[in-house]
């Protein structure tokens, strides 16, 4: 498909060449009956672009196509299967995904930090939240989506759930391990929703987290008028994989969505499409490289501690090739212990004996998957109690050398996903 094209925003303006009038709503016939004194204020083009969808523009299921070919290529351009334009917000797409993945199947695994809209949707649909508790960081008095352990727990607890949903990043910045995740759900046949609002950018620079669909969620809702130039309330829903009906799907959308949608939402988002794939990099690339400046200027100030960018999900991903730490243990130094990537190097390692038990260091062996952040395993210098068995199983804690493996919950292979995670939505 060409990218180049925007069928919607070229559908208004072929309208407005058209000069047509109208006998159906909007009541303002493009303007020409509202108050000059709104025109004055909302632009009199504000007017002539609100034209009626159904029956003069285009809709989901009449007319010239055009939306149907705007998906099509937003679904093309983020490497999903298939996308579906809303124009009730985010709020109408994860009520839509809550419907079709749990309606009449089962509880729901929801992460606890979830978007009223969430619980709205659990609310008028009957459907049983089992909450996952998102992980809470005592220094900076805010909450982390859940881990994957904490995923797997719950499906432990609840083998028969439809599915899980989460949300990520969260309104901090955090990114959740979508990658090692959706595998624990697949692995059970169960999808993940995943409620990244606030990801509408991430599919158009390689330097932001990975977004939900390259991770592997089989539904991805992003607000475009959060983080993308779409009006208030513009929205896209994406789906891939066969564990959601893309057809029940888009029933339930259609069930919640008002049937007077407004042309001018589904013509910006087209727009915005259009515009990312053609400069979204520059773009974006521009305001990471004047954010990384502002944040080191804002770091000087006396009092104001400007977060590091972090791979927070460390604590309990088995993605070992996404270590981003400038901490080691100790005890990794001998080859006999050393990890399979990153830290582990045996060039310039001293012996474990060099220092007590349990202290930490300066990591020596500076490599290309090794970034700042915490330790490939998950630990940290403030805690030496790791969140995860690292190669599944295969190591213990040299700390805590009472700890049994069967305390450590993850299970699988190591992601291959790569996934970029960090703390601020960036790195």
């Amino acid at each position: 498909m060409d990218q180049n094209e925007a069928p919607l925003i070229e559908a208004l303006a072929e309208y407005h060449r058209l000069d047509r009038y109208g006998f159906t709503p909007p009541g303002h016939r493009q303007g020409r009956g509202a108050d000059p004194r709104v025109r004055e204020v909302l632009g009199a083009s504000t007017f002539r672009s609100d034209v009626l969808v159904s029956g003069g523009l285009d809709d989901r299921t009449s007319s010239g196509g055009y939306l149907k070919k705007a998906e099509q290529l937003m679904a093309e351009a983020v490497g999903a299967e298939q996308a579906f334009f809303s124009t009730c917000g985010s709020s109408l797409s994860v009520k839509a995904a809550v419907l079709a993945v749990a309606a009449g199947k089962g509880d729901l695994l929801v992460s606890r930090d979830a978007h009223k809209s969430i619980v709205a949707g659990l609310v008028f649909s009957g459907i049983q939240p089992r909450w996952i508790r998102p992980r809470w960081d005592p220094k900076l008095h805010l909450a982390h989506p859940p881990s994957p352990a904490d995923v797997e727990a719950m499906w432990e607890r609840y083998p028969d759930a439809a599915g899980v949903l989460i949300v990520s990043p969260t309104p901090y910045g955090t990114c959740a391990d979508i990658a090692a995740i959706a595998k624990i759900c697949h692995d059970r046949g169960k999808p993940l929703i995943v409620d990244e609002a606030w990801g509408a950018h991430l599919p158009f620079h390689k330097e932001l987290p990975t977004w939900a669909m390259n991770a592997g969620a089989d539904i991805c809702v992003v607000s475009v008028h959060k983080m993308g130039a779409g009006f208030e309330q513009g929205s896209v829903y994406h789906l891939q994989g066969d564990l959601v009906d893309p057809a029940h799907l888009s029933a339930c959308a259609d069930l919640l969505m008002t049937t007077s949608p407004n042309a001018i939402l589904y013509s910006a988002i087209d727009g915005w499409r259009r515009q990312m794939v053609q400069h979204g990099t520059e773009l974006l690339g521009n305001a990471l490289h004047r954010a990384r400046k502002l944040r080191r200027d804002i770091d000087q100030l006396p009092g104001i501690q400007v977060l590091e960018d972090e791979l927070l999900a460390a604590e309990s991903s088995t993605t070992w090739t996404a270590c981003r730490s400038s901490w080691t243990c100790q005890h990794w130094a001998s080859a006999a212990t050393r990890p399979p990537t990153g830290c582990g190097n045996t060039a310039g390692s001293t012996s474990a004996s060099a220092t007590t038990a349990g202290s930490w260091r300066r990591c020596p062996w500076p490599t290309t998957t090794h970034q700042p952040g915490v330790c490939w395993m998950g630990w940290r210098p403030s805690s030496r109690r790791p969140r995860q068995c690292p190669l599944h199983r295969r190591w213990h804690c040299p700390h805590h050398p009472s700890w049994n493996l069967k305390q450590w919950p993850c299970r699988g292979t190591p992601s291959s996903a790569r996934q970029r995670m960090s703390r601020g939505g960036m790195r």
